[in-house]
């Protein structure tokens, strides 16, 4: 069986975060023909949902970089989940580091998710962390956290590679970038690649060819299991030297384009 994986933010969605029409119809000729088809992103259920079009879609799901599993119809399939003890030892370890902290729960992103910080000024959003209280997030009934995301201004990218530099020394996690200003950290679980072979086992399927689409360092492990993988021409150069191929930006349907041009699945 052929699978399909695509990411959201700057692969199957254009810079107006909308689904093309050709991209829509590329993946309704891709499940008429029995290809699998996979949305593998670093976004919370709720926002992947709330963008047009995705429900219509009628694919599974994988939200928070492989920390979630939703079948199409909204099932949760799998959850992996940051403890306790190593959220209070991530928060040690990221506080002296100046960046802001961004806390993906079941009870919701705070202080808020990547897309709700669109469109707002720096120095709002840094507002927003100061004013977070990170301590009272465990004070929540049933808190489950999946995923933490250190965020710069575009202004300091530079304190990404520092982040990262920490973050190395802790075994337990896995880290990675969807753009080029922010560094996503979850269980070790939780990888794209690691979903893709999670979600054969779980609907017992085997997965002959896969192919995948993406822009960021989140879709490195997608790429690692692929029989052939697409960066998009918007990605940036490290992530494409990462991809067997390229095909064009977001904005010109490069997934669409990529299926009937270059793998003529369709």
């Amino acid at each position: 069986m052929k699978c399909v994986s695509i990411d959201l933010d700057g692969t199957l969605l254009n810079d107006v975060h909308q689904i093309s029409s050709a991209n829509k119809e590329v993946i309704k000729k891709l499940k008429d023909n029995h290809i699998e088809v996979i949305l593998n992103t670093g976004r919370q259920y709720p926002d992947v949902i709330k963008v047009a079009g995705v429900s219509e879609l009628e694919v599974p799901i994988f939200c928070l970089n492989g920390s979630m599993m939703y079948a199409p119809n909204g099932e949760l399939l799998y959850e992996t989940t940051l403890s306790i003890e190593l959220y209070k030892e991530l928060l040690t370890v990221l506080r002296p580091l100046d960046v802001g902290i961004l806390v993906y729960t079941n009870q919701g992103g705070f202080p808020a998710t990547l897309p709700q910080l669109r469109g707002k000024a720096w120095d709002e959003i840094q507002a927003m962390f100061d004013n977070q209280n990170y301590d009272s997030i465990l004070d929540l009934k049933n808190v489950k956290i999946y995923k933490l995301i250190a965020i710069v201004d575009e202004t300091n990218i530079a304190k990404i590679a520092d982040v990262k530099e920490t973050l190395r020394k802790l075994d337990t996690i896995s880290f990675s970038s969807s753009f080029p200003n922010n560094c996503e950290i979850t269980s070790n679980e939780a990888q794209k690649g690691k979903a893709i072979r999670r979600y054969e086992n779980l609907k017992n399927l085997s997965f002959d060819e896969i192919y995948s689409f993406g822009d960021g360092g989140n879709d490195v492990t997608q790429f690692e299991v692929s029989t052939r993988s697409f960066a998009m021409e918007n990605a940036p150069e490290d992530i494409k030297k990462r991809a067997s191929d390229l095909t064009k930006s977001n904005n010109e349907d490069g997934v669409a384009y990529a299926i009937e041009h270059i793998l003529k699945l369709v």
